[in-house]
């Protein structure tokens, strides 16, 4: 019987089809996963990674096989975030390797870094769904006599850039939120960079440094314990387990800045497993199990499909690169 032209068609092109786009319409996953995170073990981006992690891999399971390939956490500090980021973009787009991104390597470091950046996140990357995101807290020691973000900023204005403040580092989201405020004040003041925000914290609270902004966990034993005072926080309603402190943007309307957390994959990943991981990780986020470790350090769930995290990225980059310029902001 002859066979119709129409129907010889489909064989003719599927030997065009190339090999990751025949291994996306198999089964997959069909082993572990690997989850690069650009910081050292124990930090908040690190818990969120792992919390992530678990939950994924029950999804990603094919049928009664869920968690038969878990989600590996790899931790690869240095660069300020960029080793992970160039190791992500450098495995094969096959869905195997994802990137824990967030503020610092994916929007802030094009800017930081400019052409010493060996990689470029907006090409080499392509964004699987937004996570997670984390308010910053501004809090002060006894090297300012301020109860008050008005009153630190009257202080600052007093001082004439010899007021300091901490940060855990050039570039950190704690550094350029503490330069966006006061741009938005239209004050000066010292940045003491620090390794981290556990010792910028400590000279906090013994007076060295007058102020720093910083996440949530890291500060609230400091807080409850009346080591440090926290002024207010970075996000635009108050936070429930810091009763009665101010948003920032209550004294600087408009004034927003968060640590946020999402998934990116090499570019090229064929879109298939693209969306299966988005599906899978918008999913996870509805487990009550995930949020309530998400909210251990201070983080609430941020639901974003890739496209949509793709566009925040973007204006995420074009919003801080002024601000990094304005503050004279250079890589370590």
């Amino acid at each position: 019987m002859p066979i119709h032209r129409r129907a010889l068609l489909p064989l003719l092109a599927a030997p065009l089809l190339t090999p990751c786009a025949a291994r996306a319409q198999g089964a997959w996953p069909d082993r572990p996963l690997r989850l690069i995170l650009p910081y050292t073990p124990g930090g908040g981006t690190d818990a969120v990674a792992r919390a992530l992690g678990t939950r994924l891999s029950a999804a990603l399971g094919q049928p009664g096989e869920a968690g038969r390939f878990p989600v590996v956490v790899e931790n690869r500090p240095g660069a300020g975030g960029n080793l992970a980021t160039e190791l992500v973009a450098g495995a094969r787009p096959d869905g195997y390797t994802l990137l824990m991104g967030n503020q610092g390597p994916i929007s802030v470091n094009p800017t930081l870094f400019g052409r010493n950046l060996k990689v470029n996140p907006q090409t080499a990357l392509d964004p699987v769904a937004m996570v997670a995101e984390t308010p910053l807290v501004l809090v002060a020691g006894p090297g300012t006599r301020a109860t008050t973000l008005a009153e630190l900023i009257a202080e600052a204005r007093e001082k004439k850039g010899q007021m300091n403040y901490a940060s855990p580092g050039n570039g950190a989201a704690g550094h350029l939120a503490m330069a966006l405020l006061l741009q938005q004040a239209g004050v000066e003041a010292t940045h003491v960079p620090f390794r981290g925000a556990a010792p910028g914290l400590t000279d906090v609270a013994a007076g060295v440094v007058a102020a720093m902004i910083s996440t949530l966990p890291s500060v609230a034993g400091l807080v409850q314990g009346g080591v440090l005072r926290a002024l207010a926080v970075t996000v635009d309603k108050p936070v429930e387990s810091l009763p009665g402190v101010p948003t920032v943007a209550e004294t600087l309307p408009g004034y927003r800045a968060t640590a946020w957390y999402g998934i990116l994959v090499p570019h090229g990943t064929p879109e298939p497993i693209r969306a299966r991981l988005e599906a899978a990780i918008l999913g996870s986020l509805d487990s009550p199990e995930l949020v309530s470790s998400l909210g251990k350090e201070g983080a609430v769930p941020y639901p974003m499909p890739g496209e949509a995290f793709g566009r925040f990225i973007a204006t995420e980059r074009a919003r801080w690169a002024p601000v990094i310029q304005a503050a004279g902001i250079t890589a370590d």
